[in-house]
């Protein structure tokens, strides 16, 4: 006999009991679903004790998560920080170094304006730059130190007119040519400079050394006040560059002075200023009254004029 082609889903009583049994339990869980839904809709705080036992069960693996998260956020951001350190750290170091140095230029020109206003009675007139070019290479081999500027005689460059740049001196100018220069580099062994530290009137030179270095020497010799970190500033002898402009840093003392490093490194510097000469620009200043009608002003003789001496006195009496 052949089978019937369908069987009825009941034809077996463990499967319809099963059957029945799967359907008596849905039914009962979405009673108790319903009456639980009722029951927090109705009073919110009865399972408060039952969300609380489930927040403490699951209270130790978020702690751990958020461990695990906040430990691989510190980790990356100890790495970023790490790879950032050195430019950070170096940007910070270039950034107070330059105000270290405008700190000091600042101080030099507000004590020199205080000692030209009380002794003379004039004012100072800022200068105009003559020209900005780029430093298109210098020397470094040898001990004679000169750098080559990308503005000649046609842009009114002329000998000995001071070089600088936006931290301080560079040189000065020692040959033009018609749209080039050469410039002699504080450092050259051939360079003297006057300068004086920038917080008081303590008078040295800074020597070149040919080695990158300057050697400041002070005029009055004694006890030693320079400090190591001490800035010098043009003084404005030798009437070349105007007083109170950045020089060098004192790096290590000496008995008759320090060594002192640049602060307007030629090797790492692009563009650079040239300014008239400044002893120009005073003689200007004072010869200017004259043509107006004022007597003219006496010029110093070279050696004074020497008092008579008792000796001489009695022999004219």
């Amino acid at each position: 006999m052949a089978p019937p082609s369908s069987r009825r889903a009941g034809f077996s009583k463990k499967a319809q009991f099963s059957l029945f049994t799967g359907y008596l339990l849905a039914a009962a869980g979405a009673l108790v679903g319903a009456a639980l839904l009722a029951l927090s809709l109705w009073q919110p705080a009865a399972f408060a004790p039952l969300r609380g036992v489930a927040s403490d069960v699951v209270t130790p693996a978020g702690t751990g998560t958020a461990m695990a998260r906040s430990g691989s956020q510190g980790i990356f951001a100890g790495l970023i920080g790490y790879f950032n350190a050195g430019s950070q750290n170096a940007e910070l170091r270039r950034e107070n170094e330059i105000a270290r140095i405008r700190l000091a230029e600042a101080e030099a020109v507000k004590a020199e304006n205080a000692r030209l206003k009380g002794l003379l009675g004039l004012r100072d007139g800022e200068s105009k730059p003559v020209a900005t070019a780029r430093l298109v290479g210098s020397t470094a081999t040898s001990g004679r130190r000169h750098a080559y500027l990308g503005a000649g005689s046609a842009s009114g460059v002329k000998p000995g007119m001071p070089v600088l740049s936006e931290r301080g001196v560079i040189g000065r100018v020692l040959e033009t040519g018609r749209f080039s220069s050469r410039v002699l580099l504080l450092t050259d062994s051939e360079s003297v400079l006057p300068v004086r530290r920038a917080k008081d009137n303590v008078i040295a030179f800074a020597e070149g050394r040919g080695d990158g270095l300057l050697r400041i020497r002070l005029v009055n010799l004694g006890v030693n006040p320079l400090k190591v970190g001490d800035m010098v500033v043009t003084s404005g002898a030798g009437g070349y560059y105007r007083p109170g402009v950045a020089v060098a840093i004192i790096a290590k003392i000496t008995p008759d002075g320090g060594i002192a490093r640049l602060v307007a490194e030629p090797a790492a510097t692009n563009f650079v200023t040239v300014m008239p000469i400044h002893e120009a620009a005073a003689v200007a200043e004072l010869e200017a009254p004259e043509g107006a009608g004022a007597p003219p002003a006496a010029k110093p003789s070279p050696t004074p004029a020497a008092s008579p001496t008792p000796v001489a006195a009695a022999a004219e009496e």
